[in-house]
């Protein structure tokens, strides 16, 4: 064991001698987190971080399902045909009749999502957001008094 500490350190020594240590990225800066209490799981917040990956991940199947169930109007939101927002849930409910046949982490209760009511509401958005976006139709002002309908002969009157 000796030998192989001593070959390792013999070639740390070599390189910074041969000025490979310089220049690294983050030479002079401290050390992150450094002054600050330890925390285990440190390199998992840092690996979210880094990857740009949420932190739901982390949350057991059915916390991940209830998060998932209650952002569906914001997901659903910008898909174009009702068809599509159809796909989603039932792909949704997919997931959480999988999950309800062989659950796993801790027993929270999760329902299926109504396929008719996101569609609903998806519609009713939809009509409000071309209500925003078409302004009220002005009527033209009338040039002349309004015309009168077609009358028999016998029922119009001389000017």
């Amino acid at each position: 064991m000796d030998s192989w500490e001593a070959t390792v350190e013999a070639r740390i020594r070599t390189a910074q001698e041969q000025g490979e240590f310089d220049n690294l990225p983050g030479m002079g800066k401290p050390l992150p987190g450094r002054g600050q209490p330890y925390d285990e799981s440190w390199w998992i917040k840092s690996f979210l971080e880094r990857e740009k990956l949420p932190a739901d991940l982390l949350l057991p199947t059915p916390l991940q399902l209830r998060r998932r169930i209650e952002r569906v109007p914001d997901e659903v939101r910008d898909l174009p045909t009702e068809h599509s927002v159809r796909a989603f849930v039932a792909d949704l409910n997919a997931q959480i009749l999988s999950w309800l046949r062989t659950p796993t982490g801790p027993r929270v209760a999760v329902r299926l999502v109504d396929v008719d009511a996101v569609v609903r509401r998806w519609q009713d958005e939809r009509r409000a957001a071309v209500a925003r976006a078409v302004p009220p139709a002005t009527s033209p002002a009338p040039s002349r008094s309004p015309r009168r309908g077609w009358r028999p002969p016998w029922r119009r009157r001389a000017r």
